[in-house]
């Protein structure tokens, strides 16, 4: 379908890092034929359009805390990956998930799988020309995205690194070219621990560390008293518990051993479970899969463990992970073991705030100590440390960034219409 109109002002993907267009101008592509300028009363918000890997509605997580802070500042898109449906006509399913929060989905039609990406381009693209904002940017999660907005219009474009992608199961082998060319489109990087930034920071001239936060006031009611859940009450304790996604970055043949080693403990584990077979997971009358549960439900699940459990596998998927569960769980007042991720012995490990441990033999000893041991002097600890660590926190220094970003000149948004030839 062809662009029949543009946003003035607003830079073109192609250009890279260069600066944006001067006030009121229009890009080349937009001079050619017969046009018409119209003035647009500048609406209050500029509109951040983020494309992400993961649903809005999977587990509650870096994406989400970020945008919904962000949505106190900008109109928020949050564009999905495409589902594939038996429709007659691809669409885009919008809706309204929380004041200033806007979901789409690409809807597409079986028979257009062969042409996905040109299909939720114009899609995208239909849907963003009907809406004039004073500024736009766009937040990336995926370089994959690049594919169905690289050559859209925006005035900053921002890479939210949180993950190494391209080592994940299943992951696309063009992602590392696709993150290479979205490294020469951004204006700013971020990343979602330190070992990523340390491996990444040659690679761009803004490239800023913003490691896991903590949302501490809401994990902190698990301090407080309150009814265990129906689906946990009657498991035993002592109760090791984990939430979080549930896939190859779980080190299973850890947790069956650990759990062998003492029947008499119980390990609750909580959340989806995803790219692996559930089949695979180890099923003992110690191991207590219970699916996943809304992120306002965890304090209510995490009040009745007694100890924190991270039993990552050390793999090239979790080799620059910065697991947000570990901040969450200290801030819950559970004091945790956790394999020796890069980050979590860093950040935790190394500062006596988390138990490191590796084998089933070395996790179990960890567990034993921790569980003899009173938490009052560790918490106090805890609570300094994540004095100084919070979602708040994060996003308004990457708001910062971004509205020096964005410090250009504040003309009246222009839009250039170009007629479709009849």
């Amino acid at each position: 379908m062809k662009d029949t109109h543009a946003i003035g002002g607003l830079r073109h993907a192609g250009q890279g890092r260069s600066p944006p267009h001067g006030r009121g101008q229009t890009h080349p592509k937009d001079q050619a034929g017969p046009s018409s300028v119209i003035v647009v009363d500048e609406p209050s918000r500029p509109l951040l359009v983020c494309f992400s890997h993961l649903r809005w509605s999977f587990v509650w997580q870096r994406p989400q805390h970020l945008l919904s802070r962000a949505a106190r500042h900008f109109d928020v898109l949050f564009i999905e990956e495409p589902v594939f449906e038996p429709v007659e006509i691809s669409l885009l399913r919008v809706e309204a998930v929380a004041p200033g929060i806007t979901v789409a989905v690409p809807v597409l039609a079986q028979s257009q799988s062969y042409a996905a990406d040109q299909v939720q381009a114009r899609l995208i693209r239909e849907f963003l020309h009907e809406r004039s904002h004073p500024k736009r940017v766009f937040w990336y999660y995926t370089p994959a995205a690049l594919g169905i907005s690289g050559d859209f219009d925006r005035n900053l474009t921002v890479y939210d690194n949180m993950d190494e992608l391209s080592a994940f199961r299943g992951a696309s082998p063009d992602l590392v070219a696709q993150e290479a060319e979205l490294l020469t489109q951004a204006d700013l990087v971020f990343t979602g621990g330190r070992s990523l930034y340390e491996a990444k920071r040659g690679a761009h001239p803004s490239i800023h560390c913003f490691p896991s936060s903590v949302d501490a006031a809401h994990f902190a009611r698990a301090r407080e008293a309150g009814p265990d859940p129906d689906d946990q009450a009657a498991i035993p304790h002592p109760r090791i518990g984990f939430f979080g996604v549930i896939d190859e970055r779980l080190d299973r043949e850890l947790l069956a051993a650990t759990a062998s080693l003492r029947p008499d403990w119980h390990f609750v584990m909580i959340g989806p479970v995803v790219k692996i077979e559930p089949e695979s997971l180890p099923h003992r009358e110690n191991i207590h899969w219970l699916g996943p549960k809304p992120y306002g439900a965890l304090p209510d699940y995490l009040r009745h463990w007694d100890l924190g459990l991270m039993p990552f596998a050390l793999n090239e998927a979790t080799r620059f992970i910065s697991p947000t569960k570990t901040p969450e769980f200290l801030a819950a007042g559970l004091r945790v073991i956790s394999t020796p991720i890069v980050d979590v012995l860093r950040d935790y490990g190394e500062a006596g705030l988390v138990a490191i441990a590796e084998t089933p033999a070395s996790v179990a000893l960890s567990i034993e100590a921790l569980h003899a041991e009173p938490p009052e002097a560790w918490r106090e600890r805890v609570d300094r440390h994540l004095a100084h660590n919070s979602w708040d926190r994060t996003w308004d220094a990457m708001h910062a960034l971004l509205r020096e970003g964005l410090r250009q000149d504040e003309a009246p948004l222009l839009l250039v219409h170009t007629p479709t030839p009849a």
